[in-house]
């Protein structure tokens, strides 16, 4: 019964375009209706005949009711669990200021540097406390999560030693048998694809091949101890083998750094410092190297340069060594990271200042000695005398099983081994709950009465106490009170352009809304607070939303079963290619190595490709961006016995329906190979058309993108992957799961990214199956209308065969270079228009590609085509040489306030000009980059990635 619907529906607050501005825009379009635009566009033999089996909205009201009930059902037991996940206290000044502000969480990556120093800034601190506490020299901007960080630094070293001896390249990596299990497992599936052989063993006794490239060491181990790994480093070393090391910031407040006993690489996970344990993630990982790994770091890196002004202005570095760039040169896929949660991380240490981490880190570890003592005293055995913040409490099958049952009705959970349990005790930990722990353990001996043994003596092995000082930069002492860290943070984001600004129109990237709604339910502690490894019946309600989510990403994909394991869209390619090489293993045609990849592809594609052990072939795309069926064909009948997979982008990466795409995926079916489908382009499909209707058989889904998780300037973004029923069995696996399957995690949580996945559900829950088809419609709708309207001036580059674009479109610039204007002017020249740049010289080099999503409405969509217009004009008069080419509003674009207001001002143009050239820009509100142009290449000559002089930040 819906007799009384509610009037408030999300559909009108997630489309811009509708009502009065609906009718203009078709009217500028010259069509009817918005289904006849839509058969214009989308070819009519791949149209779904059918609605998806997706439930009708529920009002925001109504979604955020039954979710609370959907939450109740998790257990918010307190977890001792540790296994590289602990509880922590996310201060309220950042909880409010960044988790929860827009600000933040819908910025784009930072690669137009002069609208995001503010980001820049927080990341570079986030490097600055990696390398401090790590004792490395270069640490990049965060990765996903420390099971791929490990496998990164695999990757890492055994590419370099392979260059170095190309002849008999050594194969072998020893993990030492402590390091965390999840790990390990995610390095199996980086190893099975190169062909790499995982040793694993005790540290302490393996006698290293001739024929090992590295290493990996836990630092606290997996049981807690803390090891003096000095000796095997060196020896090691010695031998030419890099060594890397797994490890805990917060621990290394404390231990010894291990870039001072020797190690290349010091990776981990960053999430105890402030961010939530959200049942798996989103977390940061960091990851830290000596000098001579700089230019082969996977990741970013944030570093020091300079404006055309000679004012320092921050930017990423070495972007040439990004692997998406090197595309099937790649060493690694590692796209993007984890920027917002590394900027949470950063924000907790200069909150807490390097004497607020140790105390709380000191406190930790007082507790864990205390606990330790009183658990001896009723007579356990205690694993080590060296341990940070975990213990390994030696018990016998019926002490274990009384544990276990007391503390789990007294709602605490503990890791438990055949050996007794384990304890890993954190900062949010009380002394009353530490007295009951101590009772629990007492009960199990038949002792009624215990009492804390207070301890406040270091136990740690005396070698691997650290004596070095770290976070000396004075940002991390001068924000210690509320007051002046909120205004460092609001100082931070006002240097920023997001999506409270205006449009971010980025091409293949879809910002559009991160509604409110649908971000709040992430911190409620029943989904916040959950540890990744307790046990599944306290996980009721997650398990019943991440079941409905699979089905519904099954139903938009037309495939029948799912993974929501992969933290990243290029995850989500690596995860689908490892499904597609285990199927043809599974035939015995692990022969089948060749991806076939349009040049068009994002270069994500080929460095997939390349890291799942295929060998890319690149095809052939024509003047009108169409994959060139041709030459499709005569590759597929070429590379018929080694042929694996076609990886294809739809809509294309130029923005245009193509209309032979079932017959490309034929003749790769017809030639023994199956089809992944990039989900990148996903937001013009949902309800139209699927990847199954297509004949594709695995697709990964951006749910940053298509799904509205927000980019949180440069992630977390989530990459599920869907498949046919053929791939199921293949799906990735995972260490807990109670199965194993023929791929291996390719995450370090089961669930990869858990917090983030309910935005997604809640966009569906919300929108419904008219509401997900209607959002499709419109992103279309805006993106033809930007088209039309650009046209009289610009060339739109790629239509379809109607002449109309998809959810996207290129707009050529290059004609422009010859009267000395670059698309970067246009690009940086936006900026001054209070505008995010489009997609730059991407599928197109000269060219940018304009997505404008269907949260926008007529209003913004025409400031931003004015704003182009304007542009062109500025352009003509360049061209008519009214301004010389070298000194005009582009090509000094953009213009600071500083500029704008400088009693120097010299330039050919009044100030009016350069900083108020349309009218709205006059009405307050308008958007300032607080840099001039940066100089890439001087911040790439004079490398410096950590925290300048406190004397750089008071000129800005």
């Amino acid at each position: 019964m819906n007799a009384f619907p509610r009037y408030d529906q999300f559909v009108n607050r997630h489309i811009g375009t509708t009502g009065p501005d609906l009718s203009a825009m078709l009217q500028t379009l010259g069509v009817n209706s918005l289904d006849e635009l839509i058969d214009q566009t989308v070819p009519s033999h791949i149209r779904r005949k059918d609605k998806m089996n997706i439930p009708a909205a529920q009002s925001e009201i109504d979604y955020l009711n039954q979710l609370q009930l959907v939450a109740n059902k998790n257990k918010l037991y307190r977890s001792f669990i540790g296994q590289g996940y602990f509880g922590t206290h996310t201060p309220s000044v950042i909880l409010r200021n960044v988790f929860h502000n827009p600000g933040w969480y819908t910025q784009y990556t930072p690669y137009q540097a002069e609208i995001a120093q503010g980001r820049l800034e927080a990341l570079l601190n986030f490097q600055t406390v990696v390398t401090d506490l790590t004792g490395l020299p270069i640490a990049n901007a965060s990765l996903l999560d420390e099971g791929t960080a490990a496998g990164e630094a695999m990757l890492m070293f055994y590419h370099l030693k392979e260059k170095k001896t190309k002849a008999d390249s050594p194969n072998v990596f020893f993990v030492d048998q402590n390091v965390y299990s999840q790990t390990i497992d995610v390095l199996k599936s980086r190893a099975w694809p190169q062909n790499i052989e995982l040793l694993i063993g005790d540290w302490k006794t393996i006698e290293l091949p001739s024929n090992c490239f590295g290493v990996l060491l836990q630092y606290p181990n997996k049981v807690g101890k803390v090891e003096d790994y000095k000796a095997f480093v060196h020896k090691s070393k010695a031998a030419g083998i890099h060594v890397a090391v797994a490890t805990d910031l917060l621990a290394l407040c404390l231990l010894t750094p291990p870039g001072e006993f020797g190690a290349d690489v010091a990776l981990g996970n960053s999430q105890r410092f402030g961010v939530p344990v959200g049942f798996g993630g989103p977390h940061a990982a960091f990851f830290a190297v000596q000098e001579e790994f700089k230019r082969v770091i996977p990741g970013r890196i944030i570093g020091v340069s300079i404006d055309e002004q000679g004012d320092p202005a921050l930017r990423m570095a070495l972007q040439t060594r990004e692997q998406h760039i090197r595309r099937e040169k790649a060493t690694s896929n590692i796209c993007t990271a984890q920027a917002l949660l590394a900027i949470m991380a950063s924000m907790y240490a200069v909150y807490h200042g390097p004497q607020g981490l140790r105390k709380i880190a000191r406190r930790i570890h007082d507790m864990t000695a205390s606990l330790s003592a009183s658990l001896q005293s009723l007579g356990y055995s205690i694993d080590s005398n060296s341990y940070f913040d975990t213990i390994s409490v030696a018990a016998n099958a019926g002490e274990i099983n009384q544990i276990k049952e007391t503390s789990l009705a007294q709602g605490f959970n503990f890791w438990y081994t055949d050996q007794g349990v384990q304890l890993s005790l954190d900062e949010t930990i009380s002394e009353e709950e530490l007295l009951q722990i101590v009772q629990i353990f007492a009960k199990a001996k038949q002792q009624s009465a215990a009492n804390i043994q207070i301890s406040n003596q270091i136990q740690i092995n005396s070698a691997c106490i650290r004596t070095s000082d770290y976070l000396t930069h004075p940002i991390f002492s001068i924000n210690q009170t509320e007051s002046a860290m909120m205004r460092y943070i609001k100082r931070l984001e006002n240097k920023d352009l997001s999506l409270v600004h205006s449009m971010i129109s980025l091409g293949s990237c879809t910002m559009k809304l991160n509604a409110a709604s649908e971000m709040i339910p992430v911190s409620w502690p029943e989904f916040s607070n959950i540890h990744p490894f307790v046990p599944k019946n306290q996980t009721l309600g997650y398990q019943q939303i991440l079941d409905e989510l699979e089905a519904y990403l099954c139903e938009v994909t037309g495939f029948t079963a799912c993974s929501l394991q992969p933290n990243s869209g290029a995850q989500g390619e690596f995860a689908g290619l490892l499904t597609i090489r285990a199927y043809h293993e599974s035939r015995n045609e692990s022969q089948r190595n060749i991806a076939l990849i349009p040049a068009s592809a994002h270069g994500t594609n080929p460095a997939s490709a390349v890291v799942a052990g295929l060998h890319v072939v690149v095809t052939a795309c024509d003047e009108q961006g169409n994959i060139i069926v041709e030459d499709i064909k005569a590759k597929a009948i070429q590379y018929k016995d080694q042929l694996a997979c076609l990886m294809v982008t739809y809509p294309s990466t130029h923005g245009v329906f193509e209309t032979s795409i079932k017959e490309i995926c034929q003749l790769v079916h017809d030639n023994g190979g199956l089809v992944y489908m990039d989900g990148a382009n996903m937001n013009a499909q949902v309800g139209l058309t699927s990847p199954a209707l297509i004949g594709a058989d695995v697709c990964h889904l951006n749910l940053h993108k298509t799904f509205a998780i927000p980019h949180g300037g440069g992630g977390p973004g989530m990459g599920p992957i869907c498949v046919k029923d053929i791939l199921k069995p293949f799906l990735p696996g995972h260490t807990y799961a109670g199965h194993k399957t023929a791929v291996p995690p390719v995450s370090s949580a089961q669930f990869g990214s858990a917090s983030i996945l309910l935005i997604s559900y809640g966009y569906i829950k919300m929108l419904g199956e008219s509401g997900l088809t209607d959002s499709t419609k419109h992103a279309i709708l805006n993106a033809n209308y930007i088209a039309k309207k650009l046209s009289s001036k610009y060339k739109i580059l790629y239509t379809g065969a109607n002449g109309r674009v998809a959810h996207e479109l290129i707009v050529d610039l290059r004609m422009y270079k010859e009267i000395g204007i670059s698309a970067e002017d246009i690009a940086k020249r936006l900026m001054d228009y209070g505008f995010h740049a489009p997609t730059l010289s991407f599928p197109v080099a000269g060219t940018i590609m304009i997505e404008p999503t269907e949260s926008e409405n007529k209003e913004e969509l025409d400031r931003f085509c004015h704003a182009l217009l304007q542009i062109h004009n500025e352009i003509d008069e360049v061209a008519r040489g009214e301004y010389p080419a070298d000194n005009n509003v582009l090509s000094n674009a953009p213009h600071t306030a500083a500029v704008i207001t400088s009693d120097s001002y010299s330039k050919p143009y009044s100030r009016e000009k350069a900083a108020f050239p349309l009218a709205y820009l006059k009405q307050g509100g308008k958007f300032w980059p607080s840099v001039g142009r940066v100089n890439n290449a001087h911040g790439d000559r004079n490398l410096v990635c950590t925290c300048p002089p406190m004397e750089a930040y008071m000129t800005q």
